[in-house]
């Protein structure tokens, strides 16, 4: 019985890694995307969506992705960008995007920070 406590001691805690790590990876691969789809909408449209909603609307998105983190789509922190340094000048949108876990990664850094 010990020794099987001794290998469930050492298998959880890598075990709990390895789903963090993959969390950390599709959080990667989502804010990506994200950010990618929202650089293609201000180009095409000529302003910045005012909501990740309107990058589902307009056929950019099939759904808004889940923030792996928090578990959660409507999680997301969005950077709102400064009327001035927008494409049309006329109305702020979305710039960037970030997680809406105040967690710190595997590194050390915040998630609402990547």
């Amino acid at each position: 019985m010990a020794i099987i406590s001794v290998l469930v001691s050492i298998a959880v805690p890598l075990y709990q890694k390895s789903i963090t790590r993959t969390k950390e990876s599709l959080l990667k691969n989502n804010l990506f995307t994200l950010r990618t789809v929202i650089d293609e909408y201000t180009f095409d449209k000529k302003k910045a969506p005012q909501t990740l909603d309107d990058l589902v609307t307009e056929g950019y998105l099939r759904n808004v992705p889940i923030d792996p983190i928090t578990g959660n789509d409507r999680s997301w922190r969005v950077v709102m960008e400064d009327a001035y340094s927008m494409v049309d000048q006329t109305a702020a949108g979305i710039f960037d995007v970030h997680s809406g876990s105040d967690l710190k990664s595997l590194e050390g850094t915040p998630y609402s920070q990547w």
